[in-house]
């Protein structure tokens, strides 16, 4: 029995540029995985349309108001007092606490106001109002 000689093996090779292809497939899975997992949990409410509004992806409390002034926190029904009691408690642990109030464009502007008052009399002083972003249809 002849044995053949060590030479004529070839050594084992890693082949970097499938790996390569697999590294920039994962990359891009994870990119676009991460786009969808920002869910706001919201009820759909028609909010007022402006045409330079700033978009905010982490959101502390939000808050909607509907157009029969009903509130919501995030997408379950809430009263006002437990609403208010539970930002106090949330603005206690974190002082950069905010509250974004997303209300129907059919709210009565003073409702909103008298919200906000509430807030700020529970100590909280940082606030966003929520708006769709207007298309612009002539470019």
């Amino acid at each position: 029995m002849r044995l053949k000689d060590r030479r004529a093996f070839s050594k084992p090779e890693v082949m970097i540029i499938p790996m390569i292809d697999i590294m920039f497939f994962l990359l891009v899975f994870f990119m676009l995985s991460t786009l969808y997992m920002v869910d706001l949990k919201t009820i759909p409410v028609n909010m007022p349309k402006v045409q330079n509004a700033q978009s905010q992806t982490n959101v502390n409390y939000l808050v909607t108001m509907k157009a029969d002034g009903t509130l919501y926190l995030e997408n379950k029904l809430i009263d006002e007092d437990t609403l208010l009691q539970g930002a106090k408690e949330k603005y206690e642990e974190n002082n950069n606490f905010a509250v974004v109030i997303r209300a129907d464009e059919n709210v009565d502007y003073g409702k909103i106001m008298v919200l906000l008052d509430k807030f700020k009399a529970a100590g909280i002083t940082k606030f966003g109002l929520a708006t769709e972003t207007m298309v612009d249809e002539h470019k």
